[in-house]
């Protein structure tokens, strides 16, 4: 049982304790140790962090938000300042505590023989973490301050502001009870007793000396204050715990810490805290004020100018952008125009470009970059942000997959790891003012993993452009629409981009924002296609949406073709014999266009049917498959060296006219979903199997994307036969009756129900047409209309009641496990818990995706040549580095990150020795969890050589096709 001592006994002992040692601050006291020289007090350390949190104030926030920021304070900024630095400097005082001052035990040995650090035996033992020491130990300090205390532990400030302080190491803690609180050290023996109160309370009340943070909290602290206060401490705190600023600041053994030493300590951690700062590549992004016209080099198109002309008007501080435009239509100009503007009215200090792919990330980096040197001024580090992006070839020049950071960490190894992977300067993150990436990098800030806090950092002093609003399930939806509170509630203006974007999702997005913002009465919100709509943060008004003519309307021509599915193993349930097949039906819509030459984009649905139909069209047209890229192969099953190669030769033979090479004049593309977002493709008619309606408008967005009048077919221009207009051809699996029946494949893919309603609304436009952009949110938003069955007879409508319940079903089990595991909101939040699992189990970074259902394993492809030698190539040129034991280069790990590919989890879960890592391999963090692939070859009945290797009872192969199950 806890003993009787009560908090406000315990710090009267602990200040006269301070009174009887003289030296009121100890320096024996050590915070740092790993890799110096000598160890650090733990005074040192808190000084130097307190001066960087007063540098990242000075340096990364704008004024705006530090006006913000102090406004939430309930202070001056320039108080709001003084009362950071105190609490960046309190963030380690936990380690003045016997557990972790025994960690090195000849320093500890010095402080234990001096009977002032007396304490009850074993306690040196605990395992006593020094945050959640702090926890437990800054209440009652906070508290004889003057913070305001409550009898409910929810409504105080001391409280709070210490459980703030205790998640500087990516988690916070479960809020304190009443009773806890009273009684610290009856609870929590291991904070040592009256002579290691006294430690804390001298290095207090030096700290507050030193930053003159004497002010006091009027209230409790809303959660997006605590929340980027936190994240500039544990910024602090990275950047003063690198081994260089630590080692030029040794004070030697003679150094004594009374109010000389430390005044002269603190006077040197300020005047190199901004260099500190500077040097980690932080600061502010300056959008300049120039015209569209001068930003791009090129007149706006009706969208563009609307945007240019009129957003000004209407933007008075942060806010939300809604912008709706087919492909092909200037989004992204559009948003970075717009995200100019919104920087400069709302005085963020950069700009996060989110994007649904990485492929999609890799390409508009370059553009990001490209306007960013032209038109952006001030600290202008720009990040590449997902898995993968150390890999990108205009990326990796500055990046070092896994090598050590020249500049070092002190710290434990879980916060050594993660801060220097941030503190390298391509994994800067979102902390970077300029950054583009996968939209999952920001929805992580809204899951309860380790430094969430940092995300939502860096997000909260930047532009958000959210592209492709529409490509997200119910899962990411979900996480978007609480990402919105976060950034509303933090005055972060956000674009969002969309060319399919339904009337329910865009209002549910826009409340999220405006909820954060404050307002929680609903609005009225009317997306126009194309156009764009403004949402206020200052007064929550949604202005009336813009309507703009689009710059190259147009009719698409849909034509629904019901087919039979002749694939074996992939038949659709029901389907029976007579009809056109499925391969019939390529053949003759294919057949036309070999003779009369054109560029097709065929689009499967599986990655499987993808490869088969690669195959038949290989037998249907051996004229075109001889051609040099007049049969070509797109999906991510392939390596990722192959992938990228594949891409690179897409984007030139179908890319836009005059920026790619010579387009051929017959050839035929057969790709998945990744050519929905990610490729600037360009073809003569588009043939897909059946699709949702949102991503079948996505692949007609590939069919005449480029206007190429005027051009011979030589040239890059079209066959006579193609005509004025676009057309898709939508291959429907039906069965004996006409009814859309999935193959089984299909079924794990896409709902049979949208599918269904899909063919409806297909069938009633194939006459007419499709008026791009005209009928474009209408179709989007009849296709999940409540009333659509009312157009359909009595047994069909019970039908697609039947497969709409079971598709709601599933959508609602998305959301309620996004409810469950989402952080919480920031309205009216007080424990801050609720950002990390109220205190309870994290979950895992490593393990978390936020596209919910994505299970998949990275392999590599090797292939063991005659003589046993492994190579990273068939041919047999590149020796497997690591194969033959030493450690692997940076060079090393990015050409074997190169090739590998992701596959199910399901292909491998009977993974066994074979597929086990080298040991330098393993040694790698980012190497660790790969599956080896050993290939074996064996010649094929023509003489072909096929790469081969077994999985437990599955056989993988890989071949010109990609990699394939047999």
């Amino acid at each position: 049982m806890p003993g009787d001592t009560s908090g406000g006994v315990l710090n009267v002992w602990a200040v006269r304790e301070v009174w009887l040692m003289g030296d009121c601050v100890d320096s024996r006291l050590w915070g740092k140790a790993r890799g110096l020289t000598e160890s650090y007090p733990v005074v040192c350390h808190l000084v130097d962090t307190a001066a960087v949190a007063g540098a990242l104030w000075d340096q990364v926030l704008t004024v705006p938000a530090r006006e913000r920021l102090a406004g939430q304070l309930g202070m001056s900024s320039e108080a709001s300042r003084r009362l950071l630095c105190l609490w960046a400097g309190l963030h380690d005082l936990g380690k003045i505590t016997p557990a972790f001052q025994a960690q090195l035990p000849a320093a500890y040995q010095q402080v234990v023989e001096d009977p002032a650090y007396s304490h009850r035996a074993g306690v040196e033992r605990e395992a006593l973490r020094h945050d959640t020491a702090g926890h437990w130990a800054l209440p009652g300090l906070f508290a004889d301050w003057g913070y305001p205390v409550s009898r409910s532990v929810g409504r105080s400030a001391h409280h709070q502001v210490a459980q703030m302080l205790a998640g500087h190491h990516g988690c916070f803690p479960r809020a304190l009870r009443p009773g806890e609180l009273k009684n610290p050290e009856g609870w929590v023996p291991g904070l040592g007793g009256r002579g290691w109160a006294a430690q804390r309370v001298a290095h207090a009340v030096a700290l507050r000396r030193l930053t003159g943070g004497v002010e006091v909290p009027a209230g409790l602290l809303p959660a997006q204050a605590a929340v980027q206060l936190l994240g500039l401490i544990v910024v602090a705190d990275w950047l003063a715990s690198q081994e260089h600023v630590i080692e030029r600041r040794l004070p030697g053994r003679a150094w004594r810490a009374d109010d000389a030493g430390l005044d002269a300590h603190w006077d040197l951690a300020v005047a190199d805290a901004g260099g500190v700062v500077a040097d980690a590549g932080l600061g502010v992004a300056c959008f300049r004020v120039r015209s569209f016209t001068g930003q791009f080099g090129f007149s706006p198109n009706p969208l563009q100018a609307s945007l240019a002309g009129e957003l000004p008007g209407l933007v008075d501080g942060p806010g939300l952008l809604l912008v709706t435009a087919p492909t092909g239509d200037g989004k992204t100009e559009a948003g970075l125009h717009a995200a100019g503007l919104m920087a400069r009215a709302a005085g963020s200090a950069g700009l996060f470009f989110a994007l649904p792919t990485m492929a999609t990330a890799d390409a508009m980096h370059l553009r990001v970059e490209k306007f960013a040197r032209e038109n952006v001024e001030g600290e202008r580090s720009l990040a590449l942000l997902h898995s993968m992006a150390w890999l990108s070839e205009s990326y990796s020049a500055a990046a070092d997959a896994g090598e050590s950071s020249p500049r070092d960490v002190v710290a434990d190894d879980s916060s050594r790891r993660a801060a220097g992977r941030w503190l390298r300067g391509t994994k800067r993150g979102l902390l970077a003012p300029l950054a583009t990436g996968t939209v999952d990098q920001a929805l992580t800030g809204v899951l309860p993993v380790r430094y969430n806090v940092l995300r939502l950092l860096g997000l909260s002093n930047k532009v958000v452009v959210v592209d492709e609003a529409h490509a997200y399930g119910p899962w990411m939806h979900s996480l978007l629409v609480r990402l919105l509170e976060w950034l509303g509630v933090m005055g972060a203006p956000v674009v969002l981009l969309s060319a399919t974007l339904t009337g329910s999702a865009a209002s549910s997005l826009v409340e999220a924002y405006r909820r954060g913002c404050g307002f929680r009465e609903p609005s009225s919100v009317r997306p126009v296609y194309p156009g764009w709509l403004f949402v206020s943060g200052a007064s929550g008004e949604v202005s009336a949406p813009r309507a703009v003519a689009s710059g190259r309307p147009r009719t698409l021509h849909v034509r629904p073709v019901p087919v039979t599915w002749d694939r074996p193993g992939h038949e659709a349930s029901g389907t029976a014999p007579g009809g056109e097949s499925h391969s019939a039906a390529l053949v003759r819509l294919l057949t036309p266009v070999v003779r009369q030459q054109g560029c097709v984009l065929v689009c499967c649905t599986t990655v499987v049917e993808a490869q088969e139909t690669y195959r038949f069209l290989q037998r249907s047209f051996p004229e075109l498959a001889s051609v040099p890229g007049g049969l070509r192969l797109l999906h991510a099953r392939y390596p990722g060296d192959r992938r990228a190669e594949i891409t690179q030769e897409c984007e030139l033979a179908f890319g836009k006219p005059g920026e790619s090479g010579q387009r051929p004049p017959v050839s035929v593309l057969v790709a998945t979903q990744v050519v929905e977002q990610s490729l600037d493709l360009d073809f003569d008619l588009v043939i897909s199997d059946l699709a949702p309606l949102a991503q079948l408008l996505q692949r007609a967005g590939r069919c005449m994307r480029h206007d190429r009048s005027g051009l011979a077919p030589g040239e890059g221009g079209r066959p006579e036969w193609v005509g004025d207009d676009p057309r898709l051809v939508v291959l429907e699996p039906v069965d004996r009756n006409g009814v859309v029946c999935l193959p089984r494949a299909w079924q794990s893919v896409y709902d049979t129900a949208l599918l269904r309603r899909t063919s409806h609304l297909l069938h009633e436009c194939a006459q007419e047409g499709i008026a791009v952009p005209g009928d474009v949110q209408r179709l989007v938003d009849a296709v999940y209309a409540e009333d659509f069955g009312e157009r359909l007879d009595d047994a069909a409508r019970a039908e697609l009641q039947r497969l709409d319940a079971e598709r709601v079903g599933a959508v609602l089990a998305e959301q309620s496990l996004a409810e469950m595991v989402k952080v919480k909101s920031p309205i009216g939040m007080v424990d801050f818990s609720g950002l990390s699992n109220d205190g309870g189990q994290l979950v895992d970074e490593a393990l978390v995706t936020t596209r919910l259902g994505a299970d998949s394993v990275r392999a590599v492809c090797v292939y063991v040549q005659p003589g046993d030698t492994v190579t990273l190539d068939p041919e047999g040129t590149v020796v497997v580095p690591g194969s033959g034991g030493g450690r692997l280069s940076g060079a090393d790990v990015r050409a074997v990150m190169r090739r590998s590919v992701p596959l199910r989890g399901d292909w491998l879960a009977q993974r066994g020795m074979e597929q086990d890592l080298w040991p330098g391999w393993a040694a790698r963090p980012v190497l660790a969890d790969l599956a080896i692939l050993r290939m074996t070859r064996a010649c094929g009945p023509t003489g072909d050589v096929n790469w081969s290797c077994g999985v437990g009872d599955r056989t993988i192969s890989i071949s010109d096709v990609g990699i394939s199950l047999l």
